[in-house]
Formats: C-alpha cells, structure tokens, sequence
C-alpha cells in the first residue's frame, strides 16, 4: 500500500486536491439529487391537490350521468379520469403522515363544493401496466423540441403514479390517476463532458499553481546540491514567498560560514606552511654539517618525511585553483597531457572518436583530479591503463591497475582524508591518504564522481564521470 502512494509533496497536494474534488462533486450531486426528490414530492402533491380543485369545481353541480359523461371525455393517458359508485382506493387508512396530511387539506379546501372524504396512495410504476402516450413513435426526421416531448412522454410512463378518490355528497366517487415528474438524471451524456472539463481544468490549474509554488524550493534543492559541489557558488536569490525567502537567507548564512570556515582553514595552513618552513631550512642546513654522522641519513629522511605531510595538508587544504576561471576543457587533451611521457600508463584513447568530449571545470583543478587518481594506480599496481568512452550527458574516465585492490567493506572509508589500506597502501609505498580525497572532492564540485571497483582478473578501478558540457552532448552522442 505505500508503495502507491505519492512520495513527494507536490504529488501529494496534487492527490489532496484530486480527492477533495472528486469528494465535493459526489456530496454535490448527492445533496443535488436528494433535494430534486424533494422538491419533485412536493410539487407532485401541489399539482394533485389543484387537479383535485378544478375537477371538483367542474363536476360537483352536475348530475350523476353528466360527470360521468364530462369524466369519459377528459381522461386521456396517463391521466386517467373515471366516475363510480365505489372508490379505486380501497383502505381508507392513509399509507403514511403525508397522505394522511393531503386528505384533510383536499377534504378541507373541497368541503364547500359537497366533497365528503378524500383518499390518496403512491402506487409503483411496476404496480400495474399504464397505457402508454398516443404520440407518434420517434423518426429521424422529428425536431428537437418533438423529440424531447417523446423522450418526456416514455419518462412519464416509467413513474410512479399518485391515485385520488374523492367522495360526493351524493356517494358519487371521483377517481383520477395522476404521474408523478420523472427525474432526469444529472450526469447525462450532454453533461457528462462538461463535468469532466471543469474537473480537468482544475487539475491542469492545481498542477500549474503546485509548479509555480514549488518552483522556488526545487532551485533550493538544486542550489544546495551545488553549494554541496561548490562552496564558492553564487548566493540564492532572496525572493518569492515569506518561506522560501526565509529558507533562502538561511542557506545563504549557512553558505557564507562555512566558506568563511573554509577560507580560515586555507589561510591556518598556508601560515602552518609557511612558518614552517623557515625552521626546516635550518634543520637542512645543520644536518648537512654532521656530514657523515650516522644521524644525518635517519634525520634526513625524517625531516623530508616532515616536509611531505605539510606540503600534503597545505595541497588538501587548498586544492581548489585559486584564481583561475571555470572554461570548456577538451578532456581528451587533458587525460593525454597526463599520460604523455609516462611508460607506465597506457592510454588508449582514440582522437578520433573523442570528439565533443567537452567538459565545463577548471583546467589545474582536473588536471590534479586526473593526476591523482594515475599517481594512486603506478604508486600501488605498477601500472596504469586508461581508457576514455563517454555517454549521452557524461564522460567516463577509467583508470585499471595490476595492484592487490581493496577490501570490499573499506571501498568508501578509502575516500576519508589520511585513510590508507595498510597492508599495501601506507607510508613507506608513498603518499599520506590524501589523494583519492581530492581527487573525489574536485570531481563532484564539477558535478562529477570517483568510484573504486575490484577488477575480476585482480587489480582496481578507478571510475572517474565528468558531465558533458552543454552543448557538446549532442555532438558526443552522435
């Protein structure tokens, strides 16, 4: 059951305002139709009670063969009028509080022209057979209004029917047949559609108002993703409703933190650099007094050990291209660049079917991407083999090496600043676990990715997916 049901917000306002409605239109043509039968009951006793009137005034002053002779010719279908010594109504106990309340207005108003008693029932159309209308039957030549009085006609003939017999003062019993109004049903093929396009129409216009009201918090996600990608990404806009405003300038202070975190984080690192540097020349230059004291090799190597993780932490700290403007990148060229005069990294990448392989970045700064991830495969496989394809919106960068790969369940914790597989991939290998980190962070912040898989025939791969330009997608796909 929850899998059918909507997961975003907009989806759900938009099944909300569906099911309400839908609920609005049932109730509304619920009540519609309950108080049609209402009005329909209420009329067909009027029209009974003024049927009862006018026969009554017609036929109480003349004789017993006149009103028979006056009844023979106003009965006509479905009105059938008939005079008799006895009642069509047999019970002379109403059937109900209503009938019972329409006998004594019809005796009360008819009293004055010799009307003894009055009696009334509902009977069924399926109660007993009426004769039908003497209206000629439909044909394709009869005209609308002709048509709508046969479609009424046949309507009148599948009613209920509402029976009168009023008693004269000479015993005489007055007995008429009376239809009641049919009902015309409220969703006919007529209305059928025009109910259908108003309820389309609102749901176009709920779905045009939910866009235009979601539109600013889908840009929220959007930017935050690229804040995620970019801390240096321009500001969101500050305007649209009160909460989306809210929201934005939230974002936006958050935003402004931790760059201004990010910026402190540079800066402490490139003065730790810094100051650091001017004590380590000195340590060089006093180690290379000792000359051949059996400290000097040791300490050499622990002060160049010490050099390493400050330019390491200074590179992690600032990898990011200061200065340098994002442009189209050619990443054929670039990935070529890298691998040419290395013998230990193969690219087989062919020119030809690289063209359009246009990425949008910043060129040292994938330069270094690039970098790292071959350094990572020649440090730790021997060798590395790239290979360059590219889909419909993104380029794919693969780089295998021979090495002993990494354990499964250590696949993510590798991409954590200073983590290292120590049984291959430590210190005295080179490198302080930092590259695959930049690597990764310089990827995304270009909306790209770096994954690490376990080659089959042994080794790693190194994934490396760059979105194509715009522009350039069309042009690689084809």
């Amino acid at each position: 059951m929850k899998l059918l049901l909507p997961r975003s917000l907009p989806a759900w306002v938009l099944l909300i305002v569906i099911a309400g409605l839908l609920a609005i239109q049932v109730s509304t043509l619920s009540i519609v139709s309950r108080e049609r039968v209402a009005s329909n009951n209420i009329l067909d006793l009027f029209r009974l009670n003024d049927r009862a009137l006018s026969l009554v005034k017609l036929m109480y002053a003349a004789s017993p063969e006149e009103r028979k002779h006056v009844a023979a010719g106003l009965s006509v279908a479905p009105y059938v009028l008939s005079i008799s010594d006895t009642p069509a109504i047999t019970a002379s106990i109403p059937a109900d509080d209503e009938m019972a309340e329409l006998e004594d207005v019809i005796v009360g108003r008819l009293t004055k022209f010799g009307v003894e008693e009055a009696r009334v029932r509902r009977e069924s159309a399926q109660a007993h057979e009426r004769p039908k209308h003497n209206i000629t039957e439909p044909d394709d030549n009869l005209g609308g209004i002709e048509r709508e009085l046969l479609d009424l006609s046949a309507d009148f003939n599948k009613t209920d029917t509402l029976v009168a017999s009023i008693e004269f003062k000479d015993g005489q019993w007055l007995n008429f047949v009376m239809p009641s109004t049919p009902l015309s049903p409220i969703l006919t093929t007529d209305s059928l559609p025009l109910y259908g396009s108003v309820a389309a129409l609102v749901v176009l216009l709920s779905i045009w108002s939910l866009r235009r009201l979601t539109a600013p918090y889908r840009a929220l996600e959007s930017a935050v993703r690229r804040i995620g990608d970019d801390l240096k990404s321009p500001p969101l806009a500050e305007r649209g409703s009160s909460e989306y405003k809210s929201a934005a300038r939230a974002v936006n202070t958050m935003q402004a933190r931790l760059r201004e975190y990010v910026e402190d984080r540079e800066l402490l690192a490139a003065a730790l650099a810094h100051d650091l540097r001017t004590p380590l020349t000195r340590i060089r230059l006093r180690l290379e007094l000792l000359r051949n004291s059996p400290l000097r090799k040791a300490l050499m190597q622990n002060l160049a050990d010490i050099e390493a993780i400050s330019s390491s932490v200074l590179d992690f700290a600032t990898y990011e291209a200061k200065g340098e403007e994002p442009e189209r990148i050619d990443f054929w060229s670039l990935v070529d660049s890298v691998a040419d005069g290395n013998p230990q990294v193969v690219f087989d990448g062919s020119r030809k079917h690289a063209r359009g392989l246009i990425c949008y970045g910043r060129t040292v700064a994938l330069r270094r991407c690039v970098t790292n991830l071959v350094d990572n495969a020649v440090k730790y496989g021997g060798k590395a083999r790239l290979a360059l394809s590219h889909g419909d919106t993104e380029i794919l960068l693969t780089i295998d090496d021979d090495g002993p790969g990494i354990p499964e369940g250590q696949m993510e914790k590798i991409f954590r600043p200073f983590a290292r597989v120590e049984a291959s991939r430590n210190r005295q290998t080179g490198g302080f676990g930092l590259g695959l980190t930049i690597a990764r962070n310089i990827a995304r912040r270009f909306g790209g990715d770096v994954r690490l898989h376990n080659r089959t025939g042994g080794g790693l791969r190194a994934e490396l997916t760059i979105p194509l330009a715009k522009g350039a997608q069309l042009h690689a796909a084809q």
